[in-house]
């Protein structure tokens, strides 16, 4: 699972700073995945060096807010139209539950793409000759089913889809820590 293309993918909702994505992940991965703050940060400098990103000033409660660019907007959309490659079906149910939450994404897409992949990549493990080495039989049998489990789960999240409802970033932005002090003796 990508976490800056993730970050990036909710960034192109509106800014955020680096809690506040970290709640905007779990809550559109239904919580299947926790992030780390500090993982968020040293991702969000990444993403700036490499000008996905820029930081805005600090607000006056402190936070300080990260804006994506138009180079971080083509980033994002790359991620989401490419199938995902990772054998990890866990990586690419968090992949879809958060396109699933973002209006910009075509989630119905991405399962069509992903489905063409794991139908060649079924018909490629098919198409090997049967193995007398049974330790090559056997990676050749788990990759079949690996690809016919992925297409059964896949057609169930079509179906899934046609009632689903992307949403936009929470609009009372977490809560965290101690307020900034005013003045006056603590």
């Amino acid at each position: 699972m990508s976490i800056r293309h993730s970050l990036l993918a909710i960034l192109d909702q509106g800014d955020c700073y680096g809690y506040q994505l970290r709640v905007e992940f779990e809550r559109r991965t239904g919580g299947s995945r926790t992030l780390n703050v500090g993982q968020v940060y040293a991702t969000l400098d990444r993403l700036e060096r490499d000008g996905f990103v820029t930081k805005r000033a600090a607000s006056a409660t402190g936070h300080v807010y990260y804006a994506i660019t138009n180079a971080g907007c083509i980033e994002a959309l790359k991620w989401f139209t490419a199938a995902s490659t990772s054998a990890d079906l866990d990586d690419l149910a968090t992949k879809l539950a958060l396109a699933q939450s973002l209006p910009q994404v075509d989630a119905a897409s991405m399962v069509r793409t992903q489905r063409e992949s794991a139908v060649v990549a079924r018909d490629a493990a098919r198409a090997e000759p049967p193995s007398p080495d049974l330790s090559r039989q056997l990676v050749i049998d788990a990759k079949v089913e690996a690809a016919e489990a992925q297409l059964r789960w896949l057609d169930r999240v079509a179906v899934l889809l046609l009632d689903s409802q992307p949403f936009g970033l929470d609009a009372a932005p977490p809560r965290r820590g101690r307020p900034l002090r005013t003045g006056g003796n603590s």
